[in-house]
């Protein structure tokens, strides 16, 4: 690969270059990935079915929808696992600039649509683009560019941490008028973590949490609705049919779904009484449905999915792949993270946020923004691999 002289050095190089060959994918993340998706697909086409109209007729418009993001995001897959890394190498600053670039359009009157109070779509004829989905991606492409060329240097302040938060900060600021505070969280938690195993110093990284946290803290302070949240998060309870009502919908679907939940299909949550059922709150219809076997399936399949992300990073840093090492860790980091908060919330376990399920929910962008990060991995993966011959 010949961008990979310019970041990981000549002998590196030379390793990366010839794993390109590799074509046996990982049998685990290919069932992983394949799983969730399909499982994604019966519990959206559960949630949506009778969402048409107030009469519950049967609805497929959503399903039809969800299946043709799907197969947009498997060929995504597929196309980008024969990509070449050494592009995303170089092209990391560009990506984020563009993806910064999108930021900045949606907030553009008369581009931008607002929904719920948010402005964070853009409307490309019939088809709804959430740029911020893309960010996720190209700020971990970035960050992983980053931490290969300042390897060096990460031990000093300004080079290990300033730079990168620096970069981080422009991005949570355009993210925030729209607003988005979910994805600043994900973005943020990710970038930290992906600091963290790129070797930055003990100290400074604990700043970077210190300071991390309280910018979190000023934040939900300075805004009411924010503030709120927190409320009727410590006490939903005390307001369930306002500030409360989704937490409180949620966790009475968990409620009825006990061991093994009501049967597929059979959710009185998702009836109206749930809102965002198939996006935000699909885990509680999972939850409901299929009960506490149907949540721990999800748990661990993402658990596992992580763990072969970092498979995947150690066995490229292993043949000198440092970029995709880096990226490897990102990807899987961003997704796990994201699917963490998504699930704290539908339990109960943090303040409502507006974050998708990755791979299992109802939403264009997300699907395929989490495709993207699949087909990259599986990229890292195939270029990791041995030659046919047994050599690398």
């Amino acid at each position: 690969m010949t961008a990979i002289t310019d970041t990981v050095g000549p002998s590196q190089a030379v390793k990366g270059a010839s794993s390109e060959s590799g074509n046996q994918a990982d049998v685990w993340l290919i069932g992983i990935v394949l799983v969730l998706l399909t499982y994604g697909l019966v519990m959206v086409y559960s949630a949506t079915i009778a969402s048409s109209s107030e009469t519950l007729a049967v609805n497929f418009r959503p399903l039809i929808s969800h299946l043709a993001h799907l197969a947009l995001g498997l060929a995504f897959i597929i196309a980008l696992r024969y990509s070449r890394l050494d592009w995303w190498g170089r092209c990391g600053k560009q990506l984020l600039l563009l993806s910064v670039l999108s930021l900045v359009i949606v907030l553009l009157p008369g581009i931008g649509i607002n929904v719920n109070g948010s402005t964070r779509w853009i409307a490309l004829g019939a088809i709804r683009i959430q740029p911020a989905e893309l960010v996720k991606i190209f700020m971990v492409v970035y960050v992983a560019g980053y931490l290969v060329r300042k390897r060096d240097v990460l031990n000093q302040f300004k080079q290990g941490i300033l730079i990168v938060a620096l970069v981080t900060a422009t991005v949570s600021a355009l993210l925030l008028i729209q607003p988005d505070f979910g994805s600043v969280v994900v973005i943020s938690l990710t970038v930290m973590s992906m600091l963290f195993l790129g070797g930055i110093r003990l100290r400074h990284f604990t700043l970077c949490v210190l300071f991390a946290a309280a910018a979190f803290v000023l934040l939900v302070w300075i805004e009411p609705y924010r503030w709120q949240r927190i409320i009727s998060f410590l006490n939903p309870w005390s307001d369930p049919f306002d500030t409360g009502f989704q937490l409180v919908q949620a966790l009475i679907a968990f409620g009825r779904g006990e061991w093994l939940g009501v049967g597929l299909g059979a959710s009185i949550q998702k009836l109206y009484y749930l809102p965002h059922a198939s996006n935000d709150f699909l885990l509680a219809v999972i939850a409901e449905e299929l009960g506490l076997l149907g949540v721990s399936v999800v748990v661990i399949l993402f658990a596992v999915l992580l763990w072969r992300a970092f498979v995947i990073a150690r066995r490229a840093e292993r043949v000198g792949m440092l970029f995709a090492a880096r990226l490897a860790e990102g990807l899987g980091s961003l997704l796990v993270i994201q699917a963490m908060i998504n699930m704290g919330v539908n339990m109960g376990l943090l303040p409502t946020k507006g974050l998708t399920l990755p791979m299992m929910s109802y939403g264009g962008s997300s699907i395929l923004a989490s495709c993207i990060a699949l087909g990259l991995l599986f990229a890292i993966d195939r270029a990791a691999q041995p030659k046919p011959g047994g050599g690398r």
